[in-house]
């Protein structure tokens, strides 16, 4: 059976909630040869991948995107404790000690335990944390354990400015850091940007650069990031401005007077969300970061039947109310270009 077989019968029992057969098929590709590495990251991670894509698209629900991320923690856990595993190698830790940890308010964990298992599998001693690990109780760890190396995890973008306290007190304590996740960009740039000592695109990269040993940051390196002014004021108007947000919609938008409570608790939800990403733009003063954030949310809305121009009328009113946020405007109205440039 070929591998692209293999993933295509592990979403099957992953959006049915068939953790027996999910398991079975990780197992087969064991018992067939398919190294362990490889089910991993060539099985197992493009079908969690694919959950994610489904559900931007609409076509599974929010419950079997659910659904199919636990099944697919249960296979990892098989997998982690298979004989093939070699559990004993890596709990000798005859590499080293790595800890592997989602900053701080991130609840998308599945990457970071992927890399835990092919870490272990390279023959690291692993201390895997999981999701939101606050800062504070990060670094009480890493005094404790004294790793080798500290690889943090983060998958959307608002999370960025968590991931930098993450990575400064990381530093702080001599442990060098990879970052990794969507969060930090296609390229790494805001790894780059926040002073990470490194950063990978995927699970295999990462603990190839952990092999070769990740050189400490250094001061000479450039100055530390500091966030903008605007970045400041837009995190502390950010909860009145939802709000006013919201009552300039429902005098702008008729349509909202017949909205359910359920439909108006969404849309809060939405406007909420583009004043995150936004913050997030201002704190490393990308305004791509937020053009491309309002491109992928464009098709989320689209294809659960949101108009098009729903969007481009949040935006505009989050703008009507940062007249005093020249930086905060032009990112909004980039965005808005590339909305009327989509829909043409």
């Amino acid at each position: 059976m070929r591998i692209e077989e293999r993933v295509e019968a592990l979403w099957a029992a992953a959006i049915a909630g068939d953790e027996y057969t999910a398991a079975d098929v990780v197992l087969a590709a064991l018992d067939a040869g398919v190294p362990m590495e490889s089910v991993l990251l060539d099985v197992v991670a493009p079908v969690q991948a694919r959950a994610g894509r489904e559900w931007a698209a609409n076509r599974i629900t929010v419950a079997q995107e659910h659904t199919a991320t636990a099944v697919n923690d249960r296979v990892l856990a098989i997998l982690a404790h298979h004989p093939s595993a070699g559990t004993h190698i890596g709990s000798s830790g005859g590499r080293g000690r790595v800890v592997v940890a989602c900053v701080d308010g991130e609840w998308h964990a599945f990457p970071a335990r992927l890399l835990a298992e092919v870490l272990r599998l390279r023959g690291w001693r692993v201390d895997y944390l999981g999701a939101q690990v606050p800062t504070p109780h990060l670094i009480a760890h890493l005094h404790r354990a004294a790793p080798d190396a500290v690889a943090l995890s983060s998958s959307l973008a608002v999370r960025l400015p968590a991931a930098h306290t993450a990575i400064t007190a990381c530093q702080s304590t001599g442990a060098p850091v990879l970052a990794g996740g969507a969060a930090f960009g296609p390229d790494g740039r805001y790894a780059r940007l926040l002073g990470a000592d490194a950063w990978a695109p995927d699970a295999r990269a990462a603990a190839d650069l952990l092999a070769q040993g990740l050189r400490p940051h250094r001061p000479e390196d450039g100055p530390p990031h500091l966030p903008g002014h605007e970045y400041t004021v837009l995190t502390e108007r950010a909860p009145d401005l939802v709000r006013n947000v919201m009552a300039d919609l429902a005098r702008r938008v008729p349509e909202m007077a017949g909205y359910t409570s359920e439909q108006r608790n969404r849309t809060a939800e939405d406007v909420a969300h583009i004043v995150e990403f936004l913050r997030a733009a201002l704190y490393v003063a990308d305004p791509d970061l937020f053009t491309s954030f309002t491109g992928w949310m464009t098709g989320v809305l689209t294809s659960r039947g949101v108009p098009a121009g729903a969007l481009s009328a949040g935006l505009q009113t989050i703008a009507g109310r940062l007249p005093d946020l020249p930086q905060a405007r032009e990112m909004l109205e980039r965005a808005q270009a590339a909305l009327r440039a989509g829909t043409r």
